[in-house]
């Protein structure tokens, strides 16, 4: 575990194994640990495999407000200097994925390679504006427990709530144990987003999109229009798994991304 202090702020990060460099950045209203299956099994087949709690989550600086993905992406950006990283792999789950759209956007020349789970590249509709607003307030308001109660089932597959009682445990701590403030900031930062679906059809780099199959948030449609937007990417659909199949399906979920790296 280490800390960085840049663009103002201290980031708490962890950085694992030794060989090529692999970023993954986490999904509201989690923390690093979501990747905690992926670094395990990273870490041993020559991946040097750095994850970080963004501004506002985990251990990371909480900035209230509101804080907006190309914000986001500054923090990423300082963290790769911070670490002397000049290119690297580069992955997001959900609102990660949406950050990882933005870094992509402001430097590809560093990514060597993309990973989007779980996510989506239109700027949300009015509506969609006022709920994310709606729940910022509510947030602040009245901490994080009721939210996380409402969201488990869509986080993780409803079936997966009661098979897999470790999984749905990790995720819940995860939601209690943001910062009401931070997770806010991040949400109404994320309501005034791009629609990043021009940005995407001109990719370069090889692209792996995966998305669980019962994943309501962001259901496998999205999935498959990003794979129809960007070039050249690949396409997996994990079974079995919701809008986290890192956590419900790791096994599955790393075969696919170690077969993806293994190409690079």
């Amino acid at each position: 575990m280490g800390t960085a202090e840049v663009n103002g702020i201290t980031i708490g990060y962890d950085d694992a194994g030794a060989g090529r460099p692999l970023v993954l950045v986490h999904g509201h209203p989690f923390d690093r640990s979501m990747w905690a299956p992926q670094v395990a099994a990273l870490t041993g087949s020559g991946w040097r495999v750095i994850t970080a709690d963004l501004r506002g989550y985990g251990t990371t600086a909480v900035v209230e407000g509101s804080t907006p993905l190309p914000v986001f992406a500054r923090d990423v950006a300082a963290l790769l200097d911070h670490l002397g990283l000049d290119d690297v792999v580069l992955g997001g789950l959900s609102m990660g994925g949406q950050i990882v759209m933005e870094c992509y956007r402001q430097f590809p020349s560093r990514i060597r390679a993309l990973l989007l789970a779980d996510t989506f590249p239109r700027a949300d509709t009015p509506e969609a504006r006022s709920h994310r607003r709606a729940t910022a307030g509510r947030l602040e308001a009245e901490g994080m427990t009721g939210y996380a109660e409402q969201n488990l089932a869509k986080m993780i597959a409803p079936y997966n709530v009661e098979a897999m009682p470790a999984v749905a445990d990790h995720v819940m701590t995860m939601m209690l144990g943001a910062p009401p403030a931070g997770a806010a900031a991040a949400l109404r930062g994320r309501a005034d987003r791009p629609d990043y679906r021009d940005l995407l059809t001109g990719v370069t780099v090889p692209t792996l999109i995966v998305v669980g199959r019962d994943d309501e948030f962001t259901p496998v449609a999205d999935a498959e229009q990003m794979h129809a937007l960007i070039p050249g990417s690949a396409l997996a659909v994990i079974e079995r798994a919701g809008h986290l199949p890192n956590l419900e399906q790791p096994v599955a979920f790393n075969n696919v991304l170690d077969t993806f790296l293994a190409g690079l």
